[in-house]
């Protein structure tokens, strides 16, 4: 698969190379390259993981992704406080499912997008829905937090570094030293609701294997101020992609809406 992706197909290499180019203008050609060839190679390990996660089991699902820090969701439920997951586009996010049969939370909901296509977006549910789980589709997923009560018996997964639709583009920060619009849904629940926030940070350890270490995101004062989580969100995933840049999804169009505002905060 990588050997036609990369030296024949070319899927969007050209878009993955000016990605690359521009979150790190510091770094050579040659390593640019190193980086690209990389991250193809992941891609497509990404690719063959997505099968396997219509059949893999409980039990080696838990080999192959370790879920570090897990006091987390039980500090959450016992301060009775939903939680909130914030994850990018880390390789391999869509193994996070299994997460449901080792947390106390009796409910959890992974979060997706809907597809122009009919055909994948049943697909990616069905991925999502395995293990008991509940995925929402992303227009409805703040009504149902909002409707449900927020007891701490709650999960609800963001992939949170999604290219927000042109219509609903009214924010962007400094991201990977670019002007990016970013998605703020989540933000918005941060002011309004008292919920646990939580990042979630992806590392390969060896082909078909991750760990993935849990981190409360926590306000400066005695509460979240508008913008204070997207910001640290999008800190904490530079930090993730600056440790292993080729595992992060460079052929994600994350920065086509740029000029879309004119004012983008650091980050």
């Amino acid at each position: 698969m990588f050997f036609i992706n990369y030296y024949i197909i070319g899927y969007r290499k050209k878009e993955v190379l000016e990605n690359l180019k521009n979150s790190f203008p510091e770094k050579s050609e040659k390593e640019i390259q190193e980086i690209s060839k990389k991250f193809f190679a992941n891609f497509c390990d990404y690719l063959a993981e997505m099968l396997k996660a219509f059949t893999i089991s409980v039990t080696e699902s838990r080999v192959r992704m370790q879920h570090l820090n897990q006091e987390l969701f039980h500090e959450a439920k016992a301060e009775g406080k939903n939680v909130i997951m914030l994850s990018g586009h880390v390789f391999n996010w869509e193994w996070f499912n299994a997460l449901t049969t080792v947390i106390p939370q009796e409910h959890c909901h992974p979060v997706y997008r809907k597809m122009s296509s009919s055909f994948w977006e049943e697909k990616i549910k069905l991925i999502r829905n395995r293990f008991n789980n509940h995925s929402l589709e992303a227009h409805d997923v703040i009504k149902h937090i909002f409707r449900n009560p927020n007891d701490g018996n709650s999960v609800y997964m963001f992939v949170a570094d999604q290219t927000p639709n042109i219509n609903s583009v009214n924010y962007g920060l400094k991201f990977l030293n670019q002007k990016t619009p970013a998605f703020i849904g989540y933000d918005k629940l941060s002011t309004r609701m008292d919920l646990a926030f939580i990042y979630c940070e992806m590392k390969k350890v060896k082909r078909g294997f991750y760990q993935v270490n849990y981190y409360r995101i926590y306000p400066d004062g005695e509460g979240f101020v508008e913008h204070e989580v997207v910001k640290k969100f999008h800190k904490l995933l530079e930090n993730t992609i600056r440790k292993r840049p080729d595992n992060w999804l460079w052929s994600h169009r994350r920065w086509k809406y740029k000029d879309a505002i004119k004012t983008y905060e650091e980050s």
